[in-house]
């Protein structure tokens, strides 16, 4: 075959056609294994590489599609292209996004490329490989504290659908990419293509990525995208990975850049493996699993590693298919990684953010060697606190906490607010949240769970840990908390006395003390003063919906708190509306009107409220302010106040009212 290899081929020709895997024919020697050909499509058609697979009989080739092979006939003409599929590397990707087969599809133009490298190539030598020893800090306090990253090694996020693991990606690009020195790469493997134009945009937003509205150069950008989304054919997206490794590889080795290679997601690229071994005839291995899984994954993941002259630090999200971590895909996976972040549906639904499993989680840097000892520690002493709760939780359920003894209930309220400090407010998701981005040193956060653990924060409620950055922040929360509850509490207690008082007893008790100020006898029972004043008791509809209306002396003109009024009326749902207007009817009748207006014929009681304002108070300073009309200067006053007013005296005399005042008032 090596032989048929190094002699020029012939062109070949489609044989047969089943969906994403096409064979060849070829008159003479056959391609090599892993060769790119190219159909020869007509002209204004994408080009349609194909990747050789297997050899069938000494004259076919079985071959994997790039892309969609919709409009494929037999006998089309297909050429070698003497190589495996070559992408183009260097800085002339930033900024740009290209699919498997390095075309770009970001409508910006070819992309000036420093080479072109074939998409598989052999991992570093053992010799080659540097240490990746240091930590890289993330700012999410989760992740730094329970399972910290580690510069130039190998991160994977697992979870199933929903969880969060892309928010959690997109957080690290913003934290880590847009902070970073050197070079990042995208690689979307099988993801929504949604997701990938919101990267896009927030990358150009952030400035990570720079296009010159004038001239379209992407000069100055830091980040390169390759795509191969969920509507891509199989092959597209069991190649896509490999398009981003090598275009990340182009950077560690030949620029000496620190890079990092964010992968969501990696489940797709093992899907996509095993539609594709189907297809091409192989017995499926454990849970239709293609036999070559552990071939496939360990071939990718031992390109990602640091070299002497550089590093690539990868980031991985893994879908979990039904939150099974023993699934073939993920546990295959889990072998190559320095780190893991599980990502819990069962947290997700107690509403804490990033729903990481600290119990789950793991790095091979939580130990002594490389983190300082009080970050061991802390890090020890948490989960111990978490596990004591979660042991403690089928006891709460059964009997409650008032069985656990003080010790334990302890433990559960610390563990509790450990727990909600966990979470954290992304900027990625300000949008959804409300919640500003956080952004917390691996010190603060050590610091915050350590306090938490000591018990220094034990009177403070756990609902001030929850969604916060740092432990000042809890304590800036829980005042806030401590004022909105006094607040509150006042509120309530003052909307409960107003309820009280204008209620049906509370205007009756008011009027009973009322009586008794001014010596008024009052003979009757409680009861009976409330069924007298029933027809003209204040509802409360006008009490909540009219304090907002001005009242007479505003600055406000009669036509504008006529407006008002209207405007409060209509807020009034229609029994409340029913309500003011039998209450209106009532205040007018002419039970009520002898009260109010002289002009109305009633016989004068001693034992009778009848005139409450003849009293000996001056008339309030609103009302004297009020300048009265001379239509006004009539008899009977349109207006109470009026036969107070030094307006209407100086016309009618002070005494004009007194004929009507009862007795007890003269």
């Amino acid at each position: 075959m090596s032989e048929a290899a190094e002699a020029p081929v012939k062109d070949g020709r489609v044989l047969q056609v089943i969906g994403a895997v096409v064979d060849v024919e070829f008159d003479d020697k056959l391609p090599r294994v892993l060769n790119a050909l190219e159909v020869q499509v007509e002209k204004g058609r994408p080009r349609l590489v194909l990747e050789v697979a297997q050899h069938i009989g000494e004259r076919v080739v079985r071959t994997i599609a790039m892309d969609a092979t919709e409009g494929l006939v037999r006998g089309q003409p297909v050429k070698d292209q003497g190589d495996a599929i070559q992408v183009p590397v260097g800085p002339g990707t930033l900024g740009r996004i290209v699919n498997v087969i390095g075309e770009p599809i970001d409508e910006k133009g070819p992309i000036k490329a420093a080479a072109h490298w074939s998409i598989h190539r052999p991992a570093p030598l053992l010799t080659e490989q540097g240490e990746s020893d240091a930590i890289l800090s993330t700012g999410i306090k989760v992740i730094d504290l329970i399972g910290p990253y580690s510069k130039g090694g190998k991160i994977g996020l697992f979870g199933g659908a929903g969880v969060g693991k892309t928010v959690v990606i997109m957080e690290l690009i913003n934290n880590v990419a847009m902070n970073h020195g050197g070079f990042s790469v995208f690689a979307g493997v099988g993801e929504r293509t949604r997701e990938g134009n919101d990267l896009y945009h927030e990358m150009m937003t952030s400035g990570v990525i720079k296009i010159d509205k004038n001239t379209g150069s992407t000069e100055g950008s830091k980040a390169a995208l390759v795509y191969g989304q969920m509507n891509e054919p199989p092959g597209a997206r069991a190649r896509v990975a490999l398009t981003g490794l090598t275009i990340a590889e182009y950077f560690r080795d030949v620029e000496g850049q620190d890079v990092l290679l964010f992968v969501d997601n990696i489940f797709r690229f093992t899907q996509a493996g095993a539609e594709v071994s189907a297809l091409l005839g192989r017995i499926p291995s454990a849970v239709g699993y293609q036999p070559t899984l552990a071939t496939d994954m360990g071939t990718l993941q031992e390109r990602i590693t640091s070299t002497l002259k550089g590093s690539i630090t990868s980031v991985q999200a893994v879908y979990v298919p039904a939150d099974d971590l023993t699934d073939p895909a993920p546990a295959t996976t889990f072998a190559h990684l320095d780190a893991t972040t599980v990502l819990s549906r069962k947290i997700a639904e107690l509403g804490i953010y990033p729903a990481v499993d600290p119990l789950d989680s793991s790095s091979r840097l939580m130990d002594p060697e490389y983190v300082s000892m009080e970050h061991y520690k802390t890090t020890r002493d948490t989960q111990k606190l978490l596990q004591d709760y979660k042991s403690l939780q089928d006891i709460i359920a059964i009997l409650g906490m008032d069985e656990l003894s003080e010790e334990d209930k302890l433990t559960v309220a610390r563990a509790r607010k450990a727990q909600r400090f966990m979470s954290q407010p992304f900027h990625v998701a300000e949008v959804f949240t409300g919640f500003s981005g956080k952004f917390v040193p691996l010190e603060e956060s050590i610091s915050g769970f350590t306090e938490i653990l000591r018990g220094t924060y034990d009177d403070i409620p756990e609902q001030a840990f929850y969604m916060v950055g740092n432990i000042k922040d809890v304590q800036e929360k829980a005042t806030k908390l401590a004022k909105s509850l006094e607040k509150e509490t006042k509120s309530s207690a003052a909307a409960a006395a107003a309820a009280l008082q204008y209620s049906l007893g509370g205007q009756a008790d008011m009027l009973s003390k009322g009586m008794e100020q001014y010596g008024i006898k009052n003979d009757k029972s409680a009861s009976q003063l409330q069924a007298e004043i029933e027809p003209f008791t204040v509802p409360p509809s006008l009490i909540s919906g009219f304090d907002s209306v001005p009242g007479v002396g505003s600055e406000l003109s009669e036509a504008e708190i006529k407006e008002k009024f209207t405007e409060a009326y209509k807020a009034l749902t229609p029994e409340q509306q029913a309500e003011a207007k039998n209450y209106a009817k009532a205040f007018l009748s002419k039970d009520w009107k002898q009260y109010i207006d002289p002009s109305v014929e009633h016989s004068a009681s001693a034992d009778k409220d009848e005139w409450p304002w003849a009293g000996p108070d001056p008339l309030p300073e609103k009302y004297l302010k009020q300048d009265i009309p001379e239509e006004w200067m009539v008899e009977p006053p349109k207006e109470w106040w009026l036969v107070k007013h030094p307006k209407w005296v100086a016309k009618f005399g002070k005494d004009y009212a007194e004929k009507y005042v009862p007795a007890n008032y003269r």
